[in-house]
């Protein structure tokens, strides 16, 4: 009964999340680029990815769709990591949809706490999965793919979405400061990744949600509005230490030697 219930939790929090994603989406609301009075579009701040980078949520959305037909795979119903994580996976969904919705009333500060709600609960699921293991391709793509580039997006879009909040705010220190600001911001992405990076033992999917995240910021802020050569060159500096970070934690990591039965002779 718990399984079942959990599996009915988890599919309601994925048709939450579609549903706000209609209105995120704009096809029954405003675009979230359009909402909130524009302060979350890809020229309201210097933190903001240029606009190529949100089509990783297609990416992300299509995991999730897959991760919700996968628990309900009678072989997974009872899967240890199925159980781990299915009520977080739920609440992140869930939580994904209320962020949706709340920026179309424009509620930012509230915004802000919802997504970093999310950040803490997908840190949370990344933590409860482990390091990465050996597993069926399928379970690969669906959960720890998709989670990992899941938590990896909505890591950047924490930074941006609390730099548009303070923006939106009133928050405007001049051109130069801000410059400076920025960049300290995008220092602490770069931190940010290499800590998950180390706690979560390489994650693939962060790292490269990360870097696609941080990479764009650099590309709006190089070739678009606001312009900032000094912001847009930190955040590909940025952008590489992630992927540096998680490439020497998975070239430390000790290969997995196979069990076999001289393992026990002695």
């Amino acid at each position: 009964m718990s399984d079942r219930m959990r599996q009915w939790l988890v599919t309601a929090g994925a048709i939450f999340m579609i549903f706000g994603t209609l209105y995120g989406f704009g096809l029954i609301g405003t675009p979230v680029e359009q909402s909130s009075g524009g302060s979350l579009s890809a020229e309201a701040t210097l933190l903001a990815p240029a606009v190529r980078a949100f089509s990783i949520w297609s990416v992300i959305y299509l995991g999730l769709i897959g991760y919700v037909i996968w628990q309900w795979l009678p072989g997974n119903t009872a899967s240890p990591r199925a159980r781990r994580i299915g009520w977080l996976s739920a609440l992140s969904m869930a939580l994904n949809g209320l962020w949706l919705l709340v920026v179309q009333v424009g509620l930012l500060w509230v915004s802000v706490a919802v997504i970093l709600a999310l950040a803490l609960t997908l840190g949370e699921l990344m933590r409860r999965l482990g390091t990465p293991r050996a597993t069926g391709a399928g379970e690969k793509l669906l959960v720890d793919g998709t989670f990992g580039l899941y938590l990896g997006w909505v890591a950047v879009a924490t930074l941006a979405n609390v730099t548009a909040t303070l923006v939106a705010s009133g928050v405007h220190p001049g051109a130069e400061v801000s410059e400076y600001l920025a960049v300290a911001v995008l220092a602490v992405g770069a931190i940010l990744g290499a800590i998950l990076a180390r706690v979560l033992g390489g994650r693939i999917g962060v790292a490269v949600a990360m870097s696609w995240g941080l990479f764009w910021i650099a590309v709006g802020r190089l070739t678009g509005q606001p312009s900032s050569d000094l912001a847009g060159v930190t955040a590909a500096i940025a952008a590489a230490v992630v992927v540096v970070a998680t490439a020497l934690v998975l070239l430390g990591r000790p290969a997995r030697r196979p069990v076999t039965e001289h393992a026990y002779d002695h």
